[in-house]
């Protein structure tokens, strides 16, 4: 089945919106986790967001953004939901990241 351009858009839209809803529904899925695991995590799709906007000319500042994502301000979210890092999470982030 064909999908016209516009409706491509209004899909991949909708499952980011329901991306971002269900991380913010899971604060307890820390970012570092993603990190390790997937190689995104929140702050990147922040990053993302205002990449995209930045290409388009819409002004979008990054605190912006992360708001976007988070639902709150960046600061809040980390007071609320951030935990320290382990030392075995930090070793899985420096292995995960050792190509980028």
């Amino acid at each position: 089945m064909a999908i016209d351009d516009t409706t491509q858009t209004e899909l991949e839209a909708a499952v980011f919106r329901r991306l971002v809803e269900h991380l913010r529904n899971r604060p307890d899925v820390q970012n570092i986790d993603l990190m390790n695991l997937a190689g995104f995590c929140r702050n990147c799709l922040s990053n993302w967001l205002k990449d995209a906007a930045d290409a388009k000319g819409v002004e979008l500042s990054k605190d912006a953004s992360r708001e976007a994502v988070y639902g709150m301000p960046y600061e809040d979210w980390k007071k609320l939901h951030q935990a320290e890092a382990s030392p075995q999470q930090l070793e899985a982030m420096k292995k995960a990241s050792a190509g980028h």
